[in-house]
C-alpha cells in the first residue's frame, strides 16, 4: 500500500503551494503592479520557467556532489567559444550556443585532466579554468569589438545576459533541448544516482563511471549554455545551484529534491522575469536571480528539519526538556535517599547542582504539574512520582544493556538515555531486559 511519510506530504504541500503562488501571482502582477504581458514578456517569462525546470534538475546532481563551483567554471569557460564561434559562423544563435558548448565542455575536460594526472585539489583546478577560459574570451570580445564589422554589436550581452532579445524560436529551442536533457536524466537516473552518491560502489559493480561523469558534465554544460542569453556567464551558477540549495532544505529524498528544485526554478524563472516587467530599467537575468536566493534564503530559515528557525526551536525544546528529566531524576534520588518518594526537597539543592539548568528544570517541572512547592521543599505529584519511576526503570534497563547486551544478543544501538530504551529495541528484546532486571530484583 502507498504510504507518504510527514516529510512527504510536507514536501508535496509544498509544490501545491508553489505552483498555486505562481498562478495566482499573473493576476496580482497585473491588477498590483501594472505589469503588461506583451509578447516579450510573455516569451522571456515562458522561457525563463522552462529554464528554470532544466537547470533546477541538472543542479540537483551538482549540488549533491558538491561541485557547485562547477557549474561557475563552466559557464564563464563558454565565453572564449561565443567568440570563436562568431569569427567563424557570425552572430547565428545557433552557432553562437553551440561554440559556447564546445568551449565548457572543453573546460570540463581539462578540469579532468588535470585531477587526473596531478595533485591538484578539485576547487583549485576549477578556478584554474574558470579564470583562464573568462581572460580569454574577455581578450577575444575585445578584439572582434575592434573589428570594422557592425554584427558584434550587443555581442558583450552574454556577460550578462539579455533577455529581452529572446524570441520564440529560442523558447522553442530551450524546450526542446531541455525536454531531451530532462529525459536522458530519467533514462540514466540510476546510474547518476549512484556515482553521486557512492561512486566507488558503483565503480565495484561495473559501472563505467568515468563516462557516466563525463555524459552528467555534458548535460550540465547543457543547461548552462540555454541559459546564456538570459542570465550571462556570470550570473547562470545562479539558476544552476540555487533552486537545488533550496530544495535540498526540504527533502532527504532524491527524487522529491529533484521535482521541488524544478519548481522552485520554474518559479523563480517566470516570476523574476515578470517582476522585471514593472520597470524597463529593471534587467531580467539579475532579478530572476535575486527571486532564486530569496527563495534559498526563506528555505535555509524555515525548512522543517534543516532550516535555522527550526533548530533554534529545536534545540531550545530539547533544553528544556533535558534539564526537567535531569531536575525529575534529582528530585526523586533526594527523596528516596531522605526517607521516601515523598519528602521534599531543597530548592537551594537543586540550584545548588543543577545551576541555571535545575532552576530551568523546577519552572518546566511545576509547570507541567509533576512537583509542587511546599513551605520545606518541593515534593513529587502523583504524576511526577508515576514519570520518575518509570524513568528509573527505563536507566536501569540501559544499564543491563550495557553490562549484559552482548551476552543477551540484543542489537546494537546507540546508547541514549534521555531515550526509552523500549522505543528504541524490538520488543523481543525489551523482553530478556526486563527479564534480566527481575532476575537481579529477586
Amino acid at each position: 500500500m502507498f504510504h507518504l511519510t510527514a516529510e512527504d506530504r510536507r514536501v508535496w504541500l509544498l509544490i501545491g503551494v508553489i505552483f498555486l503562488l505562481g498562478v495566482f501571482f499573473v493576476p496580482f502582477s497585473q491588477v498590483a503592479l501594472g505589469v503588461n504581458y506583451n509578447y516579450t514578456l510573455r516569451t522571456v517569462a515562458l522561457g525563463g520557467a522552462i529554464l528554470g525546470i532544466v537547470t533546477g534538475v541538472l543542479g540537483c546532481f551538482a549540488v549533491l556532489r558538491q561541485e557547485s563551483l562547477l557549474g561557475d567554471s563552466l559557464s564563464h569557460a563558454a565565453l572564449p567559444g561565443v567568440g570563436v564561434a562568431f569569427l567563424v559562423a557570425g552572430r547565428e544563435l545557433g552557432a553562437l550556443l553551440i561554440g559556447a558548448g564546445i568551449a565548457s565542455w572543453l573546460g570540463v575536460q581539462v578540469i579532468q585532466a588535470i585531477l587526473n594526472t596531478t595533485r591538484i585539489k578539485q576547487d583549485t583546478a576549477m578556478g584554474i579554468v574558470l579564470a583562464t577560459w573568462f581572460a580569454a574570451g574577455i581578450a577575444l570580445l575585445a578584439y572582434i569589438q575592434g573589428l570594422p564589422d557592425a554584427s558584434q554589436a550587443g555581442l558583450d550581452t552574454f556577460i550578462f545576459g539579455q533577455a529581452a532579445a529572446i524570441v520564440e524560436s529560442d523558447v522553442q529551442l530551450i524546450s526542446v533541448v531541455g525536454f531531451i536533457a530532462l529525459v536522458m536524466v530519467a533514462f540514466f537516473w540510476k546510474e547518476f544516482k549512484l556515482i553521486t552518491f557512492d561512486p566507488e560502489f558503483a565503480s565495484a559493480n561495473g559501472f563505467r563511471v568515468g563516462l557516466i561523469n563525463i555524459l552528467l558534465s555534458t548535460l550540465i554544460v547543457v543547461a548552462i549554455v540555454l541559459g546564456l542569453q538570459l542570465a550571462g556567464v556570470i550570473l547562470m551558477v545562479g539558476m544552476l545551484i540555487a533552486p537545488a540549495i533550496a530544495a535540498r532544505q526540504w527533502t532527504q529524498k532524491l527524487d522529491q529534491m529533484v521535482i521541488l528544485s524544478a519548481v522552485f526554478g520554474a518559479f523563480s524563472g517566470g516570476t523574476g522575469a515578470i517582476l522585471s516587467a514593472v520597470d524597463a530599467n529593471v534587467p531580467t537575468g539579475p532579478t530572476i536571480i535575486v527571486v532564486a536566493f530569496s527563495v534559498v534564503t526563506l528555505s535555509i530559515a524555515f525548512a522543517p528539519g534543516r532550516g535555522l528557525i527550526w533548530s533554534t526551536l529545536r534545540h531550545r525544546r530539547d533544553r528544556y526538556r533535558f534539564a526537567a528529566q535531569t531536575t525529575l531524576r534529582d528530585v526523586y534520588r533526594y527523596a528516596l535517599a531522605h526517607g521516601g518518594a515523598d519528602h521534599p526537597v531543597p530548592g537551594a539543592f537543586l540550584r545548588g547542582i543543577g545551576g541555571g539548568a535545575g532552576e530551568l528544570g523546577l519552572g518546566q517541572l511545576a509547570k507541567a504539574g509533576k512537583i509542587q512547592q511546599k513551605a520545606d521543599g518541593w515534593v513529587l505529584t502523583p504524576e511526577g512520582l508515576r514519570d520518575a519511576e518509570q524513568d528509573a526503570v527505563n536507566q536501569q534497563l540501559w544499564d543491563i544493556y550495557r553490562e549484559y547486551g552482548g551476552d543477551l544478543d540484543l542489537p546494537l544501538i546507540a546508547e541514549d538515555r534521555q531515550q526509552w530504551i523500549k522505543d528504541l529495541l524490538p520488543g523481543m528484546a525489551v523482553e530478556k531486559l526486563e527479564h534480566k532486571l527481575k532476575e537481579g530484583i529477586a
